[in-house]
């Protein structure tokens, strides 16, 4: 039964208030209709007895108490979907943003869906090439997992978003693949880049973005990535797919959820978040993955700023938590013109060791992985000491370090942002690196990989 209220009780910024209702839910949908025709949306976002909060999405400018008609929907919001999104662009409310007709299905989805059940889970195995060496060979990204990008204010990260979107691809498969993209309060100029760059690379036509403006509704931000996610069930469930999930910038999401705690007038939690932001991300996150008996499945790449460059905020650590690894952007790298400004060391994929080697990717994948871990790791080290005595000072040995690590960065870690290279490249790439050393300084390599791929001269 549809109710309707012909006065508001109070308005308040951009909620409005309802004493005397009955039955509503939370998260129901209402349509605002004004005196002069103009129709509004809103979201229940608190209940209290016979009263309810609501937050009108397009502001409350222009409403008052006595001339606006009020008509509860029934249900939370659902949006259309078809295989007909695919190449379209849609707002946080799943509606048509780029001059296109509506959706037609005769179905519709509740955005809020459920997380996977874990019983129903499949464990993921394959892996999807992005193109890009750091990601394919040290953190490499397995179909059906949840790897965020930790980055930081000023950095390449949405460069980098939109160079996974242009080049990601399943490896030696015919299967069907999408991206889902989702912006939560990106800039204009921002939604632009991404816009201009998906539609010169072609990339548009296997894709579907949900964006929200940063000048966009608050609220509209907390529909957006489950409208995404939404959409990519539908397409890895239902029509069979295996769907990348790009989602930036998950701190803005986490930023309009406080302000919509802090208007309900929640008690907050670390840093003024509310106290569930654990159990609402992972609400998220957990949407993500592969199901038995289903041929698609949905891999997810959340990023997020960490506000200072701090790791140990409530956002990243907690996503941290909930998500299989991490990809963690550095400040260093970029200032020294690195791109993608990756940070290895703390970054790390922990299901990759199921999804890289023989009948994956390669052979040596594995061992090339650890020895390119070790010797950077080495390398950071012989960096502390030649700031103390100078790099003329240092043994052979440790100058040979310090030529890795400048070479390493320069030619593996950077990269054009238009180029892609195969994994067989990536990894070919690493063994070139290897020749700078002694063979029994590589302690990671079995022998018969260094007969087959070495570049020592006989």
């Amino acid at each position: 039964m549809i109710k309707q209220y012909l006065k508001l009780s109070k308005i308040e910024g951009p909620l409005i208030v309802l004493k005397g209702v009955a039955g509503a839910g939370y998260e129901e949908m209402m349509d605002i209709r004004l005196d002069s025709g103009e129709l509004r949306r809103a979201k229940v976002i608190r209940i209290e007895g016979d009263t309810i909060i609501a937050q009108v999405f397009e502001g409350t400018s222009g409403i008052s108490t006595d001339n606006a008609t009020v008509t509860f929907k029934g249900s939370p919001l659902e949006i259309h979907l078809s295989k007909n999104i695919l190449g379209r662009t849609f707002s946080g409310l799943g509606e048509p943003i780029d001059g296109g007709e509506p959706i037609l299905s005769e179905k519709t989805y509740n955005i809020n869906g459920s997380p996977i059940n874990p019983f129903a889970r499949q464990y993921p195995r394959d892996y999807l090439e992005t193109g890009i060496s750091s990601i394919d060979a040290l953190t490499t990204l397995i179909r059906g997992q949840k790897l965020p990008i930790f980055s930081s204010n000023g950095l390449s990260h949405n460069q980098l978003a939109a160079q996974i979107v242009r080049q990601a691809k399943l490896k030696n498969s015919d299967e069907k693949f999408g991206i889902v993209f989702a912006g939560l309060g990106i800039k204009h100029d921002d939604y632009n880049f991404f816009k201009s760059t998906f539609e010169e690379s072609g990339a548009s036509q296997r894709l579907v973005s949900f964006i929200n403006l940063a000048d966009a509704p608050i609220v509209e931000r907390i529909s957006t990535p489950r409208a995404a996610l939404t959409a990519a069930e539908y397409l890895a469930f239902e029509e069979d797919m295996h769907i990348l999930v790009v989602m930036t910038d998950i701190t803005s999401y986490a930023e309009a959820l406080r302000e919509i705690s802090s208007a309900r007038e929640e008690v907050p939690g670390r840093k003024g978040y509310p106290g569930y932001l654990y159990s609402d991300l992972s609400t998220l996150y957990e949407r993500a993955g592969m199901i038995k008996e289903k041929k698609g499945s949905i891999t997810f790449i959340p990023i997020l700023t960490m506000p200072n460059d701090d790791i140990t905020h409530p956002i990243p650590d907690l996503t941290g938590f909930i998500t299989e690894g991490q990809i963690v952007l550095s400040r260093e790298l970029f200032q020294k013109n690195i791109y993608p400004p990756i940070n290895i060391l703390p970054s790390l994929s922990r299901l990759m060791k199921d999804g890289i080697g023989e009948g994956y990717t390669r052979e040596d994948h594995e061992s090339v992985q650890s020895q390119l871990f070790a010797l950077y790791s080495k390398v950071i080290e012989v960096r502390s000491l030649s700031q103390i005595i100078g790099e003329e000072d240092l043994s052979p040995l440790d100058r040979t370090y310090m030529q890795f690590g400048r070479e390493f960065e320069d030619r593996f870690l950077n990269q054009d942002f238009h180029e892609s290279r195969t994994i067989d490249q990536t990894l070919s790439l690493a063994w070139e690196l290897f020749s700078l050393f002694p063979q029994t300084e590589l302690d990671r390599l079995e022998t018969k990989y260094i007969e087959k791929y070495g570049r020592w001269e006989k």
